[in-house]
């Protein structure tokens, strides 16, 4: 028999980057759905201006996902406007894309910092409000990326692949405290941060609309499972991936140009995006190359 949909109206979601994106359309589908929706984002102008359009079952944050205490403040600042948080959506992340070999190491520390110990920092500050309250529902926005090792990205996959195993061994210390864990991962999705990526063969992993991730979030909340594929059709993909020799993978990667997504870009195309991305995290000094970028492209 189906699982009968939870009802999700009345109760408030905290999603953390919400202010463009894969974030600011789920906010919009939640609200949508009669949910009271926090908007965290670092950019709290932005968040404000989101919230603003999405009416008045919506505040906007300030959230360094990276500082304790501002994600303490946001999610005090949640509870205090909006009730006790009852669903955590982590989706705040960057995307900078290189060679490995060339990528300094303010740029890797900064996609750790933000990807995965935002991640780890929002699920310690809001799980044992739920747990006290014996429900609650965090997601945690993952990636495809997560499950293939794509050239050009190699720490960002790094960071989702954590994600990933991160989730799963909460999700198991989470049993019998009705508390639900989920991941999300998409394919490349048609936002600021994918811009000029190529696009493979495979139908199935060609670039997607944020409103497909907004809905498979939607629908992981109301019927709640812990690995979420978007498209679902890849679910499929990863288990006969999984049969498969390494060699026999990276020969299928290379012939439907899977292996180029992140390693043959426009870079003219993605640099406002990676000017962004350099500045996403205060804590942290902008690389000399990411300096000079901003020198001449401008803000």
């Amino acid at each position: 028999m189906a699982k009968q949909p939870r009802i999700l109206a009345g109760q408030t979601a905290l999603i953390t980057g919400a202010a463009r994106g894969i974030g600011r359309v789920t906010a919009e589908t939640l609200v949508r759905r009669g949910v009271r929706v926090a908007i965290g984002d670092l950019d709290f102008q932005a968040a404000s201006a989101a919230a603003d359009e999405l009416g008045p079952s919506t505040v906007a944050l300030a959230l360094d996902v990276t500082d304790r205490a501002s994600f303490t403040a946001c999610v005090d600042g949640a509870e205090a406007q909006l009730g006790p948080v009852d669903v955590l959506i982590n989706n705040a992340g960057i995307m900078p894309i290189g060679p490995f070999i060339d990528e300094d190491d303010a740029t890797a520390r900064r996609i750790i910092d933000i990807n995965l110990h935002g991640v780890i920092l929002g699920m310690k500050l809001v799980l044992p409000r739920m747990i006290a309250r014996g429900s609650g529902h965090v997601i945690n926005v993952a990636s495809q990326a997560g499950k293939y090792g794509f050239p050009g990205g190699a720490t960002y996959c790094a960071s989702k692949a954590a994600v990933i195993n991160l989730s799963r061994a909460v999700h198991k210390e989470l049993r019998g405290t009705g508390v639900e864990l989920s991941t999300v991962s998409p394919v490349a999705v048609n936002t600021e941060l994918g811009l000029g990526l190529s696009e493979p063969r495979q139908r199935q992993f060609r670039k997607i609309e944020p409103q497909q991730v907004a809905d498979a979030i939607v629908e992981t909340l109301e019927v709640p499972k812990f690995d979420v594929h978007v498209p679902k059709q890849l679910a499929i993909s990863e288990r006969v991936s999984a049969l498969l020799p390494l060699s026999v993978q990276e020969g299928l990667s290379r012939v439907s140009r899977a292996d180029a997504v992140l390693s043959q870009v426009d870079t003219a195309a993605r640099a406002g995006y990676e000017l962004r991305a350099a500045h996403s995290e205060p804590a942290l000094d902008t690389a000399p190359e990411q300096a000079q970028l901003a020198q001449t492209t401008g803000d």
